[in-house]
């Protein structure tokens, strides 16, 4: 159905490795000028600098705020307050203010302590923000709810990620001045089914904004497939620890969730090792060595009715859900290991039947973390100019 990209420049999704934090000292004030208070989405609750942040983002001319915000849960419909993180040019901002790329990051768990803002390397997305603000944006990077701030992290609800999305502009531009309404979001993983999500409710939910367009990589729209895959016992190495993390995430919310119909053997003996943070430097490896002990077997449903419960779940947070208010570029990959791509590429086929304005490639040699897709940096400085954008939905 879409053009299938091999030869074009190579997108890499995972970033440069982390730079080592050189644990810069000082407390933590708020931001002078910050418009706190307020009960809508968006509205600051706190706006304090960063002294633990990687000094490359300093040393690169930006200013950086770590904020708590308020948000939507979008599967209760309750008020959240949720953390991230805002970033400026550190220079008088152009006439119309800085336009804005909300980031909206992979995986990094499911805990409280898991969020990029905790990370003086913002989760090792830092070189990817210093990039951004150096081309003349502002950058925003959601923690998620559950994440940073008290609460329960939802893992892979993307409806409630793309409030979360959306809601980090309007804290940006409660923080810094000379920031405009004209937005677009870019996430990878995780982050792809994020501002997914946010390009479906941003019309609706944020109409004072204007999203010009969405960049989604390998996004998780759509993972119901991990509960027949679960059953079938075919899931890859990659995804046992994403049906872990979900399950543990799922528990959460829902207590009366009796984990023990989906765990067993390594699966329940390392359950907490399991469920705590990705990429954990000091943890010795016992994350890793845990889900290398952990079989098919182990996360299986025990029954029809227990595989059934766990697929309406992801099914309420599937995308699409209704039409996008902004075209789309999505790239993926044929070799991807956490997602597989024919549930990409089923839904792609629904947001096309819904009228969605959608740019997509599909490397037959792509992976999860690095594909080759196509120029999405100038796809984003075509939107941010106001150019058409190219449709490779069937009719379009």
């Amino acid at each position: 159905m879409f053009r299938r990209t091999a030869g074009s420049a190579a997108l890499v999704v995972v970033l440069v490795t982390a730079l080592q934090a050189c644990g810069a000292s000082g407390d933590i004030r708020t931001i002078k000028g910050a418009d706190l208070g307020g009960t809508t989405p968006g509205s600051l609750v706190r706006a304090e600098t960063m002294p633990q942040l990687d000094r490359s983002v300093i040393r690169a001319g930006i200013r950086a705020a770590r904020v708590s915000y308020r948000s939507t849960d979008a599967s209760t419909g309750k008020d959240t307050v949720v953390s991230g993180t805002v970033f400026v040019p550190d220079r008088d901002a152009p006439a119309g203010g800085w336009h804005v790329v909300a980031l909206g990051h992979g995986s990094t768990g499911i805990l409280n302590s898991c969020a990029p803002s905790s990370s003086p390397d913002l989760a090792e997305q830092a070189q990817l923000v210093i990039k951004l603000v150096r081309l003349g944006v502002a950058v925003t990077m959601t923690d998620y709810q559950g994440l940073g701030e008290p609460g329960v992290h939802a893992y892979l609800d993307s409806p409630t990620a793309g409030l979360n999305v959306i809601d980090s502009v309007r804290a940006a531009r409660a923080t810094f001045p000379g920031i405009s309404t004209t937005w677009a979001a870019f996430g990878g993983s995780q982050g792809g089914g994020a501002v997914w999500a946010a390009n479906e409710e941003a019309g609706s939910y944020a109409p004072e904004l204007d999203l010009v367009g969405v960049i989604a990589l390998a996004p998780a729209a759509d993972v119901t497939g991990l509960v027949d895959k679960a059953v079938a016992g075919t899931l890859t190495a990659d995804q046992r620890p994403t049906l872990q993390w979900l399950l543990a995430s799922l528990e959460r919310q829902h207590p009366d969730l009796d984990l023990d119909h989906y765990r067993r053997g390594a699966a329940k003996t390392y359950w907490d090792t399991l469920s705590t943070c990705a990429g954990v430097k000091d943890d010795g490896g016992r994350r890793q060595d845990a889900q290398a002990e952990v079989s098919n077997a182990d996360l299986a449903p025990d029954s029809p009715e227990a595989a059934a419960l766990l697929r309406k779940a992801l099914e309420g947070w599937a995308l699409p859900r209704k039409p996008t208010s902004a075209p789309m570029f999505v790239a993926y990959g044929e070799k991807d290991t956490f997602i597989d791509p024919v549930w990409t590429t089923r839904a792609l086929a629904r947001a096309c039947q819904q009228g969605d304005v959608i740019e997509a490639h599909l490397d037959p040699e792509g992976t999860h973390a690095v594909m080759n897709a196509g120029d999405p940096a100038q796809w984003l400085a075509d939107r941010f100019a106001g150019k058409p954008a190219k449709n490779d939905c069937p009719g379009a």
